[in-house]
């Protein structure tokens, strides 16, 4: 299996604020562009061979096209002295959706759809919002997506796809994925079946 190195954007207003935002294209905040430069940092420090410049200027890079990953990625390639348009964008990794719950907090969400919350703590992989997908439906896509890589690779996407990242080559159950925290500013490194976040949680 190829080593994949996951970075999640940084964060947006939303983010701060406790907000789903799902397929709503939301930008990058200050914070948020600061984070992008940061992992940019942790990424050439975690490389096999952080002074073969090489290596990290032939990484493929893959990300979403969603705003504030592109704006992360371009931040990120630049600040590593790579070109900030040298990636491939990816309609398969885009955000899950959240349909009618997008742009409100659980709180709101919980208060407006009690029945709806109520059977996603049920079966959080499987349950899919009004108007919106499951994890297992957007498992289907990042799939379909990994099944093309065949070289280690860096990947700039979001909360629910590492997610679903994490079952598909982490070792993760589903059930310990939904629940799992998943940074900004951190590189989650996929490899031989495991994972792991660098730094570690709790290391700047």
């Amino acid at each position: 299996m190829p080593r994949l190195y996951f970075i999640r954007h940084g964060e947006t207003d939303w983010n701060r604020e406790g907000r789903l935002q799902g397929r709503t294209d939301t930008a990058l905040n200050a914070r948020g562009r600061e984070q992008a430069s940061i992992v940019a940092r942790h990424l050439g420090e975690i490389m096999p061979s952080p002074a073969d410049e090489s290596l990290l200027k032939g990484l493929p890079f893959h990300a979403s096209p969603m705003r504030r990953t592109r704006q992360t990625v371009e931040i990120l390639r630049g600040s590593l002295g790579l070109d900030p348009l040298g990636y491939a964008p990816d309609d398969r990794l885009r955000e899950i959706g959240f349909g009618a719950w997008e742009g409100r907090t659980w709180h709101e969400v919980r208060a407006r759809d009690p029945i709806g919350t109520r059977e996603r703590e049920r079966n959080r992989w499987t349950y899919q919002p009004p108007g919106g997908e499951s994890y297992a439906m957007v498992m289907e896509r990042v799939s379909d997506w990994f099944s093309g890589i065949r070289e280690d690779s860096c990947v700039v996407a979001h909360g629910g796809i590492a997610r679903v990242m994490m079952v598909l080559c982490g070792g993760m159950t589903p059930e310990n994925a939904v629940t799992a925290d998943i940074w900004q500013g951190k590189v989650l490194v996929f490899s031989k079946g495991s994972m792991r976040w660098m730094p570690a949680p709790g290391h700047a």
